[in-house]
């Protein structure tokens, strides 16, 4: 089972999501930023290298906001969120083709990676504050 990571960013009352490309895995699926911890990295290590590769931002990686485990066809994988925060510029979709800050409450009209889903409903009923 492969561990990734993924970013909890808000501001100003809206989540940033971002939406996979169409030839990756899961294209055009959206998901909460992030990506595979590697060999020897801690999982905070991988999210702040993550949000630089993926978005361009140096992010201050904060609490663990739960896990989520999903079996693709690929292979399984634990999703570990965390809520992050960044300095600087804003962020810009480097690996995906878009981003977008979003109300919570507008989770649902977006097509999300399974293994993510978890995280929308924490966002929604409150589980995770703002």
């Amino acid at each position: 089972m492969k561990d990734v990571t993924a970013a909890i960013i808000e501001r100003d009352g809206n989540v940033l999501i971002a939406r996979r490309r169409r030839d990756d895995r899961q294209g055009d699926q959206w998901e909460f930023p992030g990506g595979t911890v590697e060999a020897g990295e801690t999982r905070e290590a991988c999210l702040s290298r993550e949000m630089a590769e993926e978005l361009g931002i140096e992010a201050s990686v904060g609490p663990c906001l739960g896990e989520s485990i999903y079996r693709y066809d690929h292979g399984a994988i634990r999703l570990i969120a965390f809520r992050v925060h960044w300095t600087g510029k804003d962020p810009v979709p480097r690996v995906h083709d878009r981003i977008r800050w979003v109300p919570r409450k507008d989770l649902r009209r977006y097509d999300f990676s399974p293994a993510d889903l978890p995280f929308v409903d924490m966002l929604l009923s409150g589980a995770i504050d703002p």
